[in-house]
């Protein structure tokens, strides 16, 4: 049975948990085996990271049948570029990376424009899902931030869906985007103005009642 692929928060030390490392080097060991011709082992590595990839690319182009297809292209890619793989970098960062890239070219190539959240608010409404009437809320200021993101660009959606909805490190961020880390803070910080931006246009009086400012 293939271990489901680990989830790459970030945790208060910054440092990888045991977990992590030992997914990280069961993976390498996967793809040792891909580079040697194992074509089971490539189906092992797809079946890891299927979910995830499929999660992020619907979160960059936000529709599940476009999402379903980059998941495909980003696999065939992987395929093809396994033998570039770097085994001394995280692997879940250069797969991201191909999502990532994969997902801003089906937007340019569709003529779409979609994009990301803002400063902790994404994290603060998810602490307060702790009564009915406080999902509800949640649910809504997700549905106004969803919104939101169409209006960004790829860069500033790539380093917001990374850093606040996924959680990454932000060299890991950056090293998916192939940036320097203060580059990705600046998109960053551009994502989480224009969206608090609108969404103070948008919904004042439900950010008030989360607690937001």
């Amino acid at each position: 049975m293939n271990k489901t692929a680990t989830n790459h928060k970030e945790n208060p030390s910054g440092n990888k948990t045991v977990a992590e490392e030992k997914d990280e080097q069961e993976v390498k060991a996967i793809i040792r085996k891909v580079k040697e011709g194992d074509n089971r082992a490539f189906s092992e590595l797809v079946d890891r990271y299927r979910n995830q990839v499929a999660a992020l690319a619907y979160k960059m182009v936000g529709d599940y049948d476009e999402a379903a297809d980059i998941t495909q292209n980003v696999f065939v890619k992987t395929s093809q570029n396994i033998w570039r793989y770097d085994e001394n970098k995280r692997f879940y960062t250069w797969l991201y990376r191909i999502t990532v890239n994969a997902s801003i070219d089906y937007m340019r190539k569709h003529r779409r424009h979609r994009h990301e959240p803002l400063e902790n608010v994404y994290e603060t409404a998810e602490n307060h899902r702790d009564n009915p009437e406080n999902n509800f809320r949640t649910s809504q200021l997700r549905e106004h931030i969803t919104a939101a993101t169409e209006k960004l660009n790829g860069k500033q959606k790539s380093a917001f869906v990374l850093r606040d909805i996924e959680g990454c490190h932000i060299d890991d961020v950056a090293n998916i985007m192939e940036m320097p880390e203060a580059t990705v803070r600046w998109y960053l910080h551009r994502a989480r103005q224009k969206i608090r931006k609108d969404l103070l246009r948008r919904c004042p009086g439900l950010l008030i009642a989360i607690g937001i400012k």
